[in-house]
């Protein structure tokens, strides 16, 4: 199966996935079962089921042919190179092709002087006037040569505006950018280049991440703290004819594998091995030299040799444009796009099934305990209703006092209640003052005022180092007001579930583990690219704050808002199970009331309501069979197990009258 089948398969596995989450949504809302809460939820999960993307970067020093490689990989079907990919520099800034759903095949670019602005390109992708935008001919590669063409372009500044601009400067050109004759610095035209058109592997999904080479990478903080280590998969090329140079090392310890345990996805191409295939050695002479240097790289690298693999990218985009498919084996293209699919494929599925599951395994079971709850109190009724045939008067008259009376004590309950929620306000309240956003605005205006105030290196040192204990300090005590609001609902579920016989399941427990790896994530980052005594005492103040702000501030602020969107949906998830029952049970009350009310005035109406609740004890036993079986069609569409059985007790056997 080619890498377009594959993805192809995996793009109808999640549409499938979509379309039996939204038939569960579609049920829960015409049979009116759940809240706006639960529906809210699984709107969630269709976006983002819909707006599941596939990123895979491509990271090399310049001149390793990572842009054939891309080419090779996904764009031969146009029968010629559609990146430029010639000698020396071709790619100039971060650039990523993709595709949306009525979008329209165009590149956009963000000029360099963006950076002068201070904000980050995520930022700035929410003003288009920003940017300039060019039309592209989707179905012309030649036109398409032409437009791409133009992440490439340089141009050149006074060392000053370079500096100003966030790069560095080295005379020797090996950290940083080196100055011509004249004193100017070439750097590129631009920041950021967004590339959109129709390509089938594009439309699914997949996001294509092309990076430029050392000098360049660094110069874009965003992409090393953020699009990088977000990619599902990381092709690292190196070249068999160079192999692991000094620059590649560094490209590969500071932005692709930091250090921070095994990470998924991260590939090592050694590229260019027709230069092995000289016409003097035998195939397996040939073979035995790449194997050699496959070992090598993966020593030099400290990896296992089954993540190096070694190609001819050009050999093989060659090999597809003519058809011949003898030469494309020889290039072993084939295998490395098999071991994509087979490592990025699966794990992506992996992680969208459990998300997905998560979700909808939630909504369903409390879809189920209210319908247990509807039919536990109805066949009460029905048991109750039963028991009155041939009853007088004095009889349905304690039945309404006995009703009455379990009102007026669940009533009582309700006091603890809304008790329990004016301490949940309150407890609230205070966790969204630790985690929420004007806690992060407060601490980073005092952090950018320290470190504008301090004259030495280690008060800047300090300053910034103070911007993570603050962090972690707000996100501690947000995970001691997390533990208080789940002891104390537990509590409260508890206590409704024995006294009134809700049904009720413990409140799920909420964890911060996920934002405090992510700012250990971006405080080692942070300590290797900014903290260090090299970058304190040779960057300007000015810049270096500047640079400060634009990266690590920047990613931190996303990490908290991610974190508020997920507790402020955990915290209405977590209360939406004892609301609905709550007023599901005030409900059952008012109904069996309003029944034998009907019968203490009427008595020839006991058995049209008797034979009301029958069939309406037939409907909700349907409902439940109706769910198990929307239940079993989702995990099938996800490739999880079978739903078990609904668990329905057996309706209750009459008493004698």
């Amino acid at each position: 199966m080619t890498l377009v089948d594959q993805f192809s398969a995996y793009s109808q596995w999640r549409n499938g996935a979509a379309e039996a989450v939204g038939r569960l949504r579609h049920w829960l809302t015409r049979n009116e079962i759940g809240d706006a809460q639960g529906d809210m939820r699984l709107q969630y999960v269709l976006d983002r089921l819909r707006d599941d993307k596939l990123t895979v970067a491509f990271v090399a020093e310049f001149s390793r042919g990572k842009s054939e490689l891309i080419n090779a990989i996904f764009f031969s079907d146009y029968g010629d190179r559609v990146l430029p990919s010639s000698a020396g520099r071709t790619t100039m800034c971060p650039t990523e092709l993709q595709w949306a759903p009525g979008g329209r095949p165009e590149i956009r670019l963000l000029p360099i002087r963006s950076r002068a602005n201070h904000a980050s390109v995520s930022d700035l992708k929410q003003y288009p006037e920003e940017w300039q935008v060019y039309p592209l001919e989707a179905d012309s590669a030649e036109s398409l040569q032409r437009a791409l063409a133009r992440v490439g372009e340089t141009e050149r500044v006074t060392r000053d505006e370079a500096l100003r601009l966030g790069f560095t400067i080295d005379a020797k050109g090996e950290t940083g950018l080196k100055p011509g004759a004249d004193g100017k610095v070439e750097i590129p035209s631009w920041r950021h280049a967004t590339i959109q058109f129709p390509h089938p592997l594009l439309e699914q999904g997949l996001v294509v991440l092309d990076t430029p080479g050392l000098n360049a990478i660094g110069a874009e903080p965003e992409l090393t703290l953020s699009l990088l280590p977000n990619a599902h998969a990381v092709l690292f090329i190196l070249a068999a004819d160079t192999g692991v140079t000094q620059s590649d090392m560094a490209v590969w310890r500071e932005y692709v594998q930091t250090g921070r345990g095994r990470q998924k996805g991260r590939m090592v191409v050694l590229n260019k091995i027709d230069g092995l295939w000289d016409g003097l050695r035998d195939e397996a002479r040939i073979g035995a030299e790449i194997d050699r240097q496959v070992r090598t790289v993966a020593e030099t690298l400290d990896i296992g040799v089954e993540s190096v693999f070694p190609v001819s990218a050009q050999k093989g985009l060659v090999g597809r444009i003519n058809g011949d498919a003898a030469l494309v084996a020889k290039s072993r293209l084939p295998e490395l796009e098999r071991a994509l699919t087979e490592d990025l494929l699966p794990t992506k599925q992996e992680i969208v099934r459990d998300n997905t599951l998560g979700e909808t395994d939630d909504i369903v079971e409390q879809a189920r305990e209210l319908l247990m709850a509807r039919l536990a109190g109805l066949r009460e009724q029905l048991q109750e209703l039963t028991d009155l045939r041939g009853k007088n008067q004095s009889v349905i008259e304690y039945m309404m006092r006995k009703i009455r009376s379990e009102k007026a004590e669940f009533e009582q309950g309700l006091q603890k209640y809304y008790a329990v929620r004016s301490v949940f306000s309150t407890l609230t309240n205070n966790l969204l003052r630790h985690l929420g956003m004007d806690a992060l605005r407060d601490e980073t205006r005092r952090t950018r005022e320290a470190m504008m105030e301090s004259t030495f290196s280690k008060g800047l040192r300090k300053a910034m180092e103070g911007f993570f204990a603050h962090l972690r300090a707000n996100m501690a005590r947000s995970t001691d007001e997390i533990g208080e609001i789940t002891r104390m609902l537990d509590s409260m579920y508890k206590r409704f579930s024995v006294e009134h016989g809700l049904k009720l399941t413990s409140p799920e427990a909420f964890s911060t583990l996920r934002y405090e790896k992510e700012l250990d994530r971006l405080e080692y980052a942070f300590n290797r690219q900014i903290n260090t005594t090299l970058a304190l005492v040779t960057t300007e103040k000015h810049a270096l704050t500047q640079k400060f702000f634009e990266t690590v501030a920047v990613q931190a602020r996303r990490t908290f808002e991610l974190a508020n969107r997920d507790v402020e949906q955990w915290l209405r998830a977590v209360m939406s199970p004892l609301e609905t029952q709550v007023r599901e049970y005030q409900l059952q009350l008012k109904r069996r009331l309003e029944s034998v009310k009907r019968i203490h005035q009427a008595t020839d109406t006991l058995e049209d309501r008797v034979e009301e609740l029958k069939q309406a004890e037939a409907g909700i036993l349907a409902q439940l069979d109706e769910l198990a079986a929307l239940e079993k069609t989702i995990r099938a569409a996800l490739g999880g197990t079978q739903a078990n059985a609904t668990g329905v007790p057996p309706a209750p056997r009459a008493r004698a009258a």
